[in-house]
């Protein structure tokens, strides 16, 4: 089980929104690769990175910086947003990112989507999955798909996939509690599959119960960046 710090980028700044709205914005003073660098210091193995301008224009505008982050640190690295093509997965495994984070492409683009398995292994992607009320959300969260949670790690299963990152728009970035409910309800459909949780985590006792969902991951980002969860702490947990 992994505690994944979050990095979200929007014009190269560390970022927090508030249930995906872009409007709510808030910066921090550290650069991504200064952040990067105190995860790493920490003793963390893994860091999410979330391009949040990708996932509105559909263009990766990170790279040079996830590039400064595998290089300066230990960090195993996922990444998502603004992948859109088959060739913008290879580029970013060729930079060195361990597991790219494809949410939109697998839902607007199949054809394209299920191409990316004729090169690459399936144990590379984390499917994500961006919901309210079970149905995923896109493109930056901007669109409602109208596929159920469930009906798209059905397909996913059948390419192999075994990897997915689930978000709660809800409470995603309001410091209220994760969707506890959400993510025992996916595991007991899906048990073979390795879940990571998102949205919503303010405090040890949430890492606690999350836990105990014995999910692949936990992804922590605002609860960090406003002193909510002390990093000594939080790391003690998975060592």
């Amino acid at each position: 089980m992994h505690i994944i710090p979050a990095i979200d980028i929007i014009d190269g700044e560390v970022v927090r929104l508030s249930k995906g709205k872009y409007e709510s914005k808030i910066s921090y003073d550290k650069s991504p690769l200064e952040q990067a660098k105190l995860y790493n210091d920490f003793g963390f193995k893994w860091l999410h990175i979330v391009d949040l301008s990708g996932s509105k224009d559909g263009k990766i505008n990170t790279i040079k910086i996830i590039e400064k982050i595998g290089k300066e640190t230990n960090l195993n690295l996922e990444f998502g947003g603004g992948i859109r093509t088959k060739q913008d997965v290879n580029d970013l495994i060729n930079i060195g990112i361990d597991k790219v984070i494809i949410g939109s492409m697998s839902i607007t683009n199949k054809a394209m989507f299920e191409s990316i398995f004729e090169d690459i292994k399936p144990d590379k992607i984390i499917v994500a999955a961006d919901v309210l009320d079970f149905k995923i959300r896109i493109k930056g969260w901007t669109e409602d798909s109208n596929v159920h949670l469930f009906d798209h790690i059905k397909y996913c299963k059948q390419l192999g996939i075994e990897n997915y990152l689930c978000t709660d728009i809800a409470v995603d970035g309001m410091l209220t509690g994760p969707n506890i409910d959400l993510y025992k309800t996916t595991l007991e459909k899906f048990p073979d599959i390795k879940l990571t949780a998102s949205g919503g985590v303010s405090n040890l006792e949430d890492v606690k119960m999350l836990i105990k969902l014995s999910v692949r991951g936990i992804v922590i980002g605002k609860a960090i960046y406003e002193n909510k969860i002390d990093l000594k702490e939080l790391v003690k947990l998975v060592k």
